[in-house]
This record gives structure tokens, sequence and C-alpha cells, in this order.
């Protein structure tokens, strides 16, 4: 494909997603439409589709009219391009720009609001000022451009420099993460990384650095017995696994998130206890249970940037409820004196200091231990963690 079809492609994409198909799989009934676009060419028309979902208000604000021509048109402006020489109407490139959207390019831009420059929707503005405050837009800005691959080695089967060294002989380059021990991030080759034999031994899982920390903070001393409540694919179970000594189960109310996880433990050469029946109904209780709870996915937005445009702030009321009711049953599975640890992706202080003081105020068994912020700005995906400690009364 040339440059300008993967254009034309994306402007299709983005129709239709724009009214309301989902990202993912809209890219992926492409691709399984259009076979004769090498890897390559889907590489490059997937960037081209998020780039423009990560900054859809800016884009467009740029191009001056919306649409997904608007946003492929500001997306050129950003890369220093002509428009008009992408949008030339000939065989499997854009048709050519009208009157008005020309015009539109050539008239002289308003100053774009906060939310507009730093592409959120309007309503979560106000929240995520007062939740970031000085950070407000270091932390927008970050969220604004692609996420990195990054890697967590399992230190039960190699140290960093052998996973370096084993990924460096399938042509994938990587550095260390600061301040995160166990995670690498891959500067070169990313496609490569579910192909290379150290994946595929075990040696490596593809965890965002920001996650990895999370599990990092837990405070596992002296832990025997772990519950990894929402535990979605399994990630942190897996984080947690690694440090070894520790009976781990997992359990997600969607049983499908964990399909994979089985098969990831054996790579990975952990035991995993993989639960069907909601543990709240056994009356087993445990030394640290996780909750990585379902959240607004703020913390990820440079991951998920087609849910930023989705999310409304019914939503959010939706989720509070949901994460209350989490907490409040999750807590009666903890073994006194052990701890509950509560964690989201989310930047907005209504998840994340406010439910922890929530939980506090109908809990008096329960006090704060750890509370701790991860922030895009600092290169990783956005992370909350409370830890909550089981007292005698």
């Amino acid at each position: 494909m040339t440059p300008n079809a993967r254009y034309a492609a994306a402007i299709d994409i983005l129709d239709a997603i724009l009214t309301g198909a989902p990202a993912e799989k809209t890219l992926t009934n492409w691709a399984r439409s259009n076979r004769y676009a090498g890897s390559k060419d889907r590489a490059a028309v997937r960037d081209i589709v998020f780039d423009c979902l990560r900054q859809k208000r800016s884009l467009m604000h740029k191009a001056g009219f919306d649409g997904a021509r608007g946003l492929v048109a500001g997306h050129i402006l950003g890369a220093v391009q002509p428009v008009a020489d992408v949008f030339t109407g000939e065989r499997f490139a854009a048709d050519v720009l009208s009157a008005s959207e020309l015009a539109a390019l050539e008239q002289v831009k308003e100053m774009p609001t906060d939310a507009v420059r730093l592409d959120v929707p309007d309503w979560i503005e106000p929240k995520l000022r007062d939740s970031l405050q000085d950070g407000f837009e270091a932390d927008l800005t970050a969220l604004q451009s692609r996420a990195p691959l990054d890697l967590r080695v399992n230190c039960k089967k190699a140290d960093l420099g052998q996973v370096q060294i084993a990924l460096a002989k399938d042509g994938i380059d990587t550095v260390a993460v600061d301040q995160v021990p166990n995670a690498l991030r891959v500067t070169a080759n990313p496609r490569r990384v579910a192909m290379s034999e150290a994946y595929k031994n075990g040696l490596v899982e593809i965890q965002d650095a920001g996650s990895q920390a999370v599990v990092d903070a837990l405070p596992l001393e002296g832990v025997t017995t772990v519950l990894d409540y929402c535990a979605g694919g399994g990630g942190k179970s897996l984080a947690i696994a690694a440090r070894g000594g520790m009976q781990i189960n997992a359990y997600d109310q969607n049983f499908g998130r964990m399909k994979d996880l089985s098969v990831r433990a054996k790579r990975a050469g952990a035991t995993i206890r993989v639960l069907r029946e909601d543990p709240a109904l056994t009356g087993k209780t445990y030394d640290l249970v996780l909750l990585d709870v379902p959240c607004s996915g703020t913390g990820a937005w440079r991951r998920n940037p087609d849910g930023k445009w989705r999310f409304g702030a019914e939503d959010l009321q939706a989720l509070l409820q949901v994460q209350a009711d989490i907490l409040g049953t999750a807590q009666k599975l903890v073994k006194t004196g052990g701890v509950l640890s509560y964690v989201t992706c989310s930047l907005l202080k209504d998840e994340n200091e406010m439910q922890a003081s929530a939980f506090l105020s109908k809990h008096p068994q329960w006090q704060p231990d750890i509370c701790k912020n991860f922030l895009p700005s600092a290169g990783t995906d956005g992370f909350f963690l409370t830890v909550f400690r089981k007292i005698h009364l």
C-alpha cells in the first residue's frame, strides 16, 4: 500500500468507529477483508487510527472540520505534510478536498480550550484537573502518545541481563525501566516479542511497567495465601507468583478473561489456581486479597483511546457503585491482620482516594497502610494503589 492508500483506509475505518463501531473489531474486520495489506501496512494503518483517536479533538481543531477526514487531515498537518498531497482522488487515495474543507484548513483557528488541546471530553476535564493538580498538563500530554511495550522479566527463570541477551538474539532491543526492578522497555522490533524464544520459554511476560510497580509495592512479606479477586487476564497474579512461596488463587466474574491464564502460568513455571466459583461463597480467607477493580481506565487511555470518547458521567457513577460493592464483599475474605489491596487504572479521585475514604468510614475494622499513585507523566500507565490492613477491634 502507498502512504496515501494507508490514509484512505484509515478514513474508512475511522468513519465506522465514529459512528459507534468498536475500534479493535473494526480494525480486525478491515484486515480480514483486505488480505492484500501486508503486516507493515496493517501496522501503519493501525497506528494512524489510534493516533487519531488519542488526539481526536486537537486534530479536528487543527484541521478545522470534523469527521474521519478531519481527523486524518489533522494527522497529516501534525506530520508537517501538505494535506492536498494525500487527498488526491487517485486510485486507492482519499477523495480530493472539498471547497469547504479547503476553506476550513486555511482558516485561522481560535485558541483551543484545555479540554480540546489535551484531548479529553469536556465533562471530565474539571475532575481530571482536580485529581491531577500540578500534574494535569504533563499527565494528559503523556496520554496523547502511543504507549511503549514493556516486559516483565520472570525472575524465577532469569535476570534482566540474561533476558536482554536472549531478546537481542531475536533482534529485539530493550532498556531497563528506572525504579521498576524487573521491567524492560522494548526500543526496537516490539512486534517480534510474541514469537521470540524468551517469550515462548517464559522468561518474559508483556506487562506495563506501572502495573509491575503496583505489584512491587504490595506488602508481600509474610504472605502465604493470595486471592486475585478481579484477575482479568491474570498479569498481576503472574507477577506475584514470580516471587515464589505463595499459594495464589485467581478469580474473575467473567471467567473468559482468564482463559489463557493457566497456559501462561505453565509457561512461566508458576502455580496459580484458577477459580470458577466466587470465593465470596466459600468462606475461605486469605492473607492478601488483591482487587484490580473495574474502573474508568483513564490511566490507560493511550492504550484504549476509543474508550475515552465512549465513557460518560453516568458510566462513572455506575462504576463507583460497582467498586464499593466489590470492596464490601472482598473485605470479608481477608484474615485478621491481613491486607486488602485496592487498585485502579484510573486518575480520578472519585475512584481512588474518595473511594478509599468511603470504605474506611463504613468499616472501622480496617486501617490504611499504603497509598500510592503511579502517573503517566512518569512514562507508564496511570494506576492507584491503596492497601488496607484488617485489625482486631
